[in-house]
């Protein structure tokens, strides 16, 4: 074998490896799962520009995102393996904790949330 033909085989072999790491990493990212919904009041207002809290129950670690305009809130990039709790809040009011559990199955959750607020 010249080493014309050794790079080349070294060549396929090395792209035979890279391709089965980027099967590995869509088979992993596939198995992420995403939370998303919308924020509301009891009159089913949409309410935007809610905090959204997303705790991971395991690591105890805390995101958060605001609503957008249509009261919408979306996390990704959630660990299938990891159970989650979810409220919104919204000048001094709470809604209900939710929770994600890592029995669910689905990879797309729609939680939509409810906030009394506060009558002044």
């Amino acid at each position: 074998m010249n080493m014309r033909q050794r790079a080349f085989g070294l060549a396929v072999a090395l792209s035979l490896l890279a391709a089965g790491g980027l099967t590995q990493d869509k088979k992993h990212e596939v198995q992420l799962r995403t939370v998303r919904g919308v924020v509301a009041d009891k009159s089913d207002n949409l309410l935007s520009g809610s905090v959204v809290f997303l705790k991971n129950v395991r690591t105890n670690s805390v995101r958060s995102s605001y609503t957008d305009d249509t009261g919408s809130y979306r996390f990704s990039g959630l660990d299938p393996n990891a159970d989650y709790e979810l409220h919104a809040e919204k000048e001094g009011s709470k809604s209900q904790t939710r929770t994600v559990s890592s029995f669910d199955s689905r990879k797309d959750i729609v939680l939509n949330l409810k906030i009394d607020k506060k009558k002044n």
